[in-house]
């Protein structure tokens, strides 16, 4: 099939490639150049611009959204539509929020243009053992498209999942359970690190990797990680969150679900951004004003 992927970072770049090796038409956009001209040495088409992409792509076409949620969403969408006709199809790719998800469907519905709301699961590992992909919108468009989302993923590894939104919403509570398992890991590496044993988490993490019932991939990465750096000593430990957490968590309040490890984690996330807690500072304080409890002075 022929398709345009708007946005070369490491994901579309990676999707790009996938689509290529899989005997697709691929038409690439995205404002850095040298983006563009990296892919099209790979033998993906290079454009110059939406306009442009536009017109290479035959009717109907078909754009792949994959860049950051929000404005810039709706800012490609508002650009590209002088160049949209009738049937032809947008993909967000990227982690929008679901209810911008649906808003943006009705919208291009009103317009006769189809929209798919699809969560990406995977990194940048995605390109070498395929993608998870999870599909909102129209099922009969996800039928239309279905040879792309084929190639792009791992055997088993797509599904259409409900309405507008259904994809967003799916990968957003995907993110948050990611969130709290990655917190499990680093607690219990942090416990094993700070224990009278000499553990080597090297092989730890090799070990749990082989019959455990904590194996997983990400435990996986753990031991690459630990592998290359025993110590983790040239990370620090800033940890940012790119809103799907913040998202499942304000899902659960709304809902009435407990859910206190995805909350702890994302908070912890949070503190990871402090060199210095004010709170810390105030539990310090508080204890030695009660107890005489003694405090540390910079």
């Amino acid at each position: 099939m022929q398709v345009g992927i708007i946005g070369l970072g490491r994901m579309g770049s990676g999707l790009t490639v996938r689509l290529l090796q899989g005997s697709h038409q691929v038409m690439v956009y995205d404002r850095a150049a040298d983006a563009v001209r990296a892919l099209a040495g790979k033998g993906a088409t290079a454009t110059s611009s939406l306009e442009d992409l536009g017109q290479k792509l035959k009717a109907p076409r078909i754009f792949w959204l994959m860049i950051p949620a929000g404005p810039p969403v709706d800012d490609t969408i508002q650009r590209l539509s002088a160049t949209l006709s009738p049937g032809d199809v947008i993909i967000d790719g990227g982690n929008s929020n679901y209810n911008d998800s649906i808003r943006r469907a009705e919208e291009l519905r009103s317009q006769q243009i189809e929209f798919l709301d699809v969560g990406v699961s995977g990194g940048i590992w995605g390109l070498k053992v395929g993608f998870n992909l999870m599909v909102g919108g129209n099922h009969a468009v996800f039928k239309q498209v279905e040879p792309i989302f084929q190639t792009l993923a791992q055997p088993d590894g797509y599904a259409y999942v409900g309405p507008s939104g259904a994809g967003h919403y799916s990968k957003m509570v995907h993110n948050g359970i990611e969130y709290s398992m990655l917190q499990a890991y680093a607690e219990g590496f942090e416990i094993l690190k700070a224990s009278p044993f000499a553990f080597d988490l090297v092989q730890l993490s090799r070990l749990w990797n082989h019959g455990s019932v904590i194996r997983s991939w990400l435990l996986e990465l753990a031991q690459a990680a630990f592998e290359r750096d025993p110590e983790l000593a040239h990370i620090k430990g800033y940890v940012e969150d790119s809103g799907e957490g913040r998202w499942t968590l304000q899902e659960a309040i709304d809902h009435a679900v407990p859910a206190p490890a995805l909350a702890m984690s994302l908070f912890m996330r949070f503190r990871s951004r402090q060199d210095d807690s004010f709170s810390a500072k105030v539990l310090a304080a508080l204890r030695n004003e009660f107890g005489g409890h003694p405090v540390r002075t910079e």
